[in-house]
């Protein structure tokens, strides 16, 4: 998920010329990491058949807690990535 986050996050920069600007890579971190959630919490939750409270009561906490610091790289990755 890091390697894809890393090549998505330069794709995106480079196809609408985000500015170096950090201010507006985190926003577009932020606004990428709404509609992943957007799009979990409806499709999945949808497709398995549980509510959103059992979706977290099931998440085991070890593989729970790396999900979620690589939803937090995910959201900052277009800070990370260099421009060229």
């Amino acid at each position: 998920m890091l390697a894809i986050s890393f090549f998505a996050a330069r794709w995106i920069l480079r196809r609408f010329d985000v500015s170096p600007a950090i201010g507006r890579r985190f926003a577009v971190g932020l606004v990428a990491l709404a509609l992943l959630l957007f799009a979990e919490f409806t499709l999945v939750l949808w497709l398995r058949g549980i509510s959103i409270s059992e979706y977290f009561a099931t998440r085991d906490p070890i593989t729970g807690a790396v999900y979620y610091t690589l939803l937090l790289l995910f959201a900052l990755m277009p800070i990370f990535v260099v421009r060229k």
